[in-house]
């Protein structure tokens, strides 16, 4: 694969499972580790990934799914202890992996100390999660009070909304485009989405999915 990543993902339900499903579409490599049968069974049905069988927190385990070439880790299991036990795990494997963790809302921000990133995949859905684990091109700038985010997004060539003005676009009520890519002025009704510029964006968890498929397909 060229461009792909190589991404481990620890735990395989609904919140993991989606989000494997659109890491895999766009062309990166994805392995799963699952402790439950059942649901190992589920996606080894689905064909999108690799599936191991076992606890994502064991060296063993993480060692079989490949952490010598993973790009990163991502624990999205249910369970805030466990996702960080697995990324602390897997930065003793290897100090160069990027983890990100699944976090339960009251936990707040605190364990960014010791991951490179924290999801909360209760308030957005499973895209804005693959969009954290490929990299740069969607930045959480600020989990403010309340369940709004304010994020950093840069519009993929090819997106419905690229190119177009934001009196064009059908953005979903919850919306707001704060500032064009330079940040020097907020964005005006004729400010044009372009293709490979960032935008700040605050959205509403319920249409933040929306927004991303809008902005980045």
């Amino acid at each position: 694969m060229t461009n792909g990543l190589d991404i481990i993902i620890a735990g395989g339900g609904r919140v993991g499972f989606q989000t494997a499903e659109i890491l895999a579409n766009r062309d990166h490599d994805v392995t799963i580790i699952e402790r439950n049968e059942r649901i190992v069974s589920e996606i080894a049905d689905e064909w999108i990934a690799t599936v191991i069988e076992g606890d994502a927190t064991n060296p063993e385990i993480i060692e079989q799914a490949g952490i010598e070439r993973a790009d990163t880790i991502a624990a999205l299991t249910g369970e805030t202890g466990l996702n960080l036990a697995v990324c602390l795990a897997a930065s003793e494997l290897d100090p160069g992996i990027r983890t990100i963790a699944r976090i339960g809302r009251a936990a707040g921000t605190a364990y960014t100390r010791f991951v490179d990133a924290v999801l909360f995949p209760e308030r957005a859905g499973a895209r804005v999660a693959a969009n954290e684990i490929a990299g740069s091109d969607v930045q959480t700038l600020a989990d403010v009070t309340g369940d709004l985010d304010i994020m950093l997004v840069r519009v993929a060539e090819g997106a419905p909304a690229a190119g177009k003005q934001l009196t064009e676009v059908r953005f979903p009520a919850g919306t707001l485009v704060v500032s064009d890519d330079d940040g020097h002025r907020v964005a005006r009704p004729d400010t044009t989405l372009t293709p490979g510029n960032r935008y700040v964006v605050a959205v509403e968890p319920d249409v933040a999915d929306e927004v991303m498929n809008l902005m980045r397909g």
